[in-house]
C-alpha cells in the first residue's frame, strides 16, 4: 500500500495557495474542479505521492454534496482532513475491509475537470463513519491510469519538474487521544505494518479538542513551515524561483 496524497482544507484562493508555495521554491499547480462537489484544488506533487489543497469554489453545491471528503471539509473548514492511499485493485481493498467487519461507501466513481478542461477520472473508497472531533479514516483510489501514464502527463503539462521528482515523504504524524487504540483501528484497515512503501504513519497522544494529522515531514525536513493551520518540514533547497513558477 502507497500514500497516494495528504489532503489540507485550505480558504485561500487556488492562485494564492498556487503562488505561495512556489514563492517557497515548491512548484504547485492548479489542479481543478469538482464540479458535482463544489470543490476546487492546488497540488504540490512529489516523486510518488503528492499534496492537495482542497477549497470551497461553490458553497450551494458543497453544502448539499453528499460525499465523505466534502462532508469533512465542511465540517473543519481549514487544517489537515485525511490521507489517500493507492491500491491498483479498489475492489479486493472493498471486499477485505467488508470481511473484516468495516462498513464502506462500496467503490465510488470519481471525476475532475482540469483548467485545460480535461476529464480525469478515478476510483475511490470510503469508510462510513460520522464527521466528528474523532480522527477521520484513511480512504482509498485507484487511478484510471498507471502511475507512468499518470506522471508521463503530468511532465509534459509542466506540472511535474525535476524538482518535484527530487521531493519524497517521510512520516505523517496524527494527534490522538489514545494512540494505542487507533493504531490497532488502523492496523486493522490498512494491515499490521504502518510503514507504507512511500511513507510511515505515526500517532501521538494530544490533548487538542479534534484528532487530526498535525505534522507532515518531508524527507530530510529540518525547514518548519506553517500553513493553513498545517505544520510541514520541508528539505533545505537550493532552487531557481523561476523553474518552480507554473501559471
Amino acid at each position: 500500500m502507497n500514500l497516494d496524497h495528504i489532503v489540507h482544507f485550505v480558504r485561500n484562493d487556488t492562485r494564492e495557495t498556487a503562488s505561495y508555495w512556489q514563492e517557497k521554491g515548491l512548484p504547485a499547480s492548479l489542479g481543478g474542479q469538482h464540479i458535482g462537489w463544489g470543490t476546487q484544488n492546488v497540488l504540490l506533487y512529489l516523486q510518488d505521492c503528492y499534496i492537495e489543497w482542497l477549497s470551497v469554489e461553490k458553497l450551494e453545491i458543497a453544502n448539499d454534496a453528499d460525499h465523505p471528503l466534502t462532508r469533512l471539509l465542511m465540517h473543519d473548514q481549514i487544517g489537515f482532513g485525511t490521507i489517500c492511499l493507492r491500491t491498483k485493485n479498489i475492489s479486493d481493498v472493498n471486499k477485505i475491509l467488508q470481511e473484516r467487519g468495516i462498513e464502506t461507501t462500496g467503490v465510488l466513481d470519481a471525476q475532475r475537470q482540469t483548467t485545460d478542461g480535461e476529464l480525469i477520472k478515478w476510483k475511490m473508497l470510503f469508510i462510513v463513519e460520522q464527521v466528528s472531533s474523532s480522527l477521520p479514516s484513511p480512504f482509498f483510489i485507484e487511478w484510471q491510469e498507471t502511475d507512468d501514464q499518470r506522471y508521463n502527463k503530468l511532465r509534459n503539462k509542466g506540472a511535474i519538474r525535476a524538482v518535484n521528482e527530487k521531493l519524497t515523504m517521510d512520516r505523517c504524524v496524527f494527534g490522538v487521544w489514545n494512540p494505542e487504540e487507533t493504531e490497532k483501528l488502523w492496523k486493522k484497515i490498512i494491515g499490521d505494518n504502518l510503514k507504507l512503501e512511500n511513507c510511515r504513519i505515526e500517532f501521538r497522544k494530544t490533548d487538542q479538542p479534534k484528532e487530526r494529522l498535525e505534522e507532515v515531514y518531508f524527507s530530510e525536513g529540518t525547514e518548519e513551515l506553517k500553513f493553513e493551520q498545517g505544520r510541514y518540514w520541508l528539505p533545505r533547497l537550493e532552487l531557481d524561483k523561476k523553474e518552480t513558477m507554473i501559471k
